[in-house]
C-alpha cells in the first residue's frame, strides 16, 4: 500500500505536465480499466504505457490470422488490414475494407475508413488470460492441499491448509447439508468449486498489480456462463416433485391455477429470473466496487492537473477511502462468493427434494 501511495503521488506532477493541453477524462479512464482488453495493461497512459501484449487470434474468410495485440500500438495503428475499432465498434478488432484491406501503419481520422467486425474472434484477452491465471492458482492450492491430507492425515492442519479446511467444512455444514440433505456429497465438489473459483477472482482482481487487477468476475459474460451452468444442474437435476410444484403450486388458491394458469406463469418465469438474479448481482456488486475505487484515484489526477498542490492534498484523501474501499472490497468478496454459493445450494436442493419434503411443505 505505502509503495502505492508513493506511485501515485509521484506521478501526479508528471501527468499534469504531460496533460497541460488536454484535460483528464476520468469516464474513459474508469471504463477504459473495468472492461476486457486484448492487452494487459501494467503502468503509465499512452504512448508511454506498458502494456503486456496478448495473442489474437481470429479465424477471418477462411484463413486463420494470429499476431500480438501490440501491432495496434495502443489502438492507433493497424496491422495486416485489422485495427481495434472505433465509435460503435470500440474495443472491438475489426477488419479495414477497400485500399487499406492490408495496410499496416498509424490510422488517422478513423471514421472515414470503412470496416466490419471480425465475428470468428477467439483472441487471448485479459480476461482469458487472468482466467488461466486463476484456474492454475486454483489447481496448485488443491493438489498441494489433497497431499499434505495424503501424507500427514493425522497432523493438524497447517499453513495455507488451517485457511481453507474452516472454510470447506463452513461450507459443508452452513450451507450444503442444510439444502442438500442426503445428495450433499453428490453436489459439494461443484458448490465448493464455484465458492472457490469466484473468491479467487474476486481477490485477484482488488489486487492492483500483475497478475491481478484483471475484473473477471465483474464481467457480465463471466457470471452468465457461471448462473447457466447452475440453471442447467438445477434443471436436469429436477425431480417429478420439482415440476409438479410448478405446474400445481401447493399452498395456493384453485383461481389462482384455472381458468388463467397464474402462478404456473409465475413459476415458469422464476426459473428463468433465479439465474438472473444471480448474474446481475455478482456482476454489479464486484464492478461496483472497481469503479468506485477507481473514481478515487482520478479525483487525485483531476486536482492535479488544476495545480499539483491540490492533487497532493486531495491524494491524502483518496488513498484513505482507496484503503476504505479495499477493505470493503475484500468483505465483498468473500460475502459474494458466499451468496452465489448459497443461492446455487437452494436452487439445487429445491430442485432435488425428496417426496417426505414434498408433503411436508404442502
Amino acid at each position: 500500500m505505502a509503495v502505492l501511495v508513493i506511485i501515485l503521488l509521484g506521478n501526479i506532477q508528471v501527468f499534469a505536465a504531460q496533460n497541460e493541453e488536454e484535460n483528464f477524462d476520468a469516464g474513459p479512464f474508469i471504463i477504459e480499466h473495468v472492461i476486457d482488453s486484448y492487452g494487459w495493461h501494467i503502468c503509465g497512459e499512452g504512448e508511454k504505457s506498458f502494456t503486456i501484449p496478448l495473442p489474437i487470434i481470429i479465424f477471418d474468410d477462411g484463413q486463420l490470422v494470429t499476431f500480438m495485440s501490440n501491432k495496434f500500438h495502443h489502438g492507433e495503428a493497424a496491422y495486416n488490414g485489422y485495427a481495434l475499432g472505433w465509435g460503435d465498434n470500440k474495443g472491438k478488432i475489426v477488419k479495414l475494407e477497400g485500399d487499406f484491406s492490408n495496410y499496416s501503419g498509424h490510422l488517422e481520422e478513423k471514421d472515414l475508413y470503412p470496416n466490419h467486425v471480425c465475428k470468428w474472434d477467439f483472441s487471448i484477452t485479459k480476461n482469458v488470460c487472468a482466467l488461466f491465471v486463476s484456474i492454475i492458482l486454483l489447481i496448485s492450492i488443491f493438489l498441494s492441499i489433497a497431499k499434505r491430507y495424503k501424507l500427514h492425515p493425522d497432523e493438524a492442519p497447517k499453513g495455507l491448509q488451517a485457511f481453507i479446511e474452516p472454510v470447506i467444512v463452513f461450507l459443508q455444514d452452513e450451507v450444503i447439508n442444510p439444502s442438500l440433505g442426503e445428495k450433499s456429497n453428490k453436489y459439494a465438489p461443484y458448490l465448493l468449486t464455484l465458492f472457490f473459483f469466484i473468491l479467487i477472482n474476486n481477490l485477484m482482481g482488488i489486487i492492483p498489480i500483475f497478475p491481478g487487477g484483471a475484473n473477471l468476475t465483474g464481467n457480465i459474460a463471466v457470471t452468465g456462463v457461471l448462473a447457466i451452468i447452475t440453471f442447467f444442474v438445477t434443471t436436469f437435476s429436477g425431480n417429478k416433485e420439482y415440476w409438479l410444484d410448478i405446474v400445481n403450486t401447493p399452498g395456493v388458491p384453485w383461481w389462482l391455477k384455472i381458468p388463467v394458469p397464474l402462478m404456473p406463469l409465475v413459476e415458469i418465469i422464476g426459473i428463468f429470473t433465479k439465474p438472473f438474479v444471480l448474474m446481475v448481482r455478482l456482476f454489479a456488486n464486484i464492478t461496483a466496487g472497481h469503479i468506485v475505487v477507481l473514481g478515487f484515484i482520478s479525483l487525485i489526477f483531476i486536482f492535479g492537473q488544476m495545480m499539483p498542490v491540490l492533487g497532493y492534498g486531495v491524494s491524502i484523501v483518496s488513498i484513505f477511502f482507496y484503503i476504505f474501499m479495499g477493505v470493503l472490497e475484500l468483505l465483498v468478496a468473500f460475502i459474494q462468493a458466499f451468496v452465489f454459493t448459497l443461492l446455487s445450494a437452494i436452487y439445487i436442493g429445491m430442485a432435488t427434494k425428496d417426496e417426505e419434503h414434498h408433503i411436508e411443505a404442502a
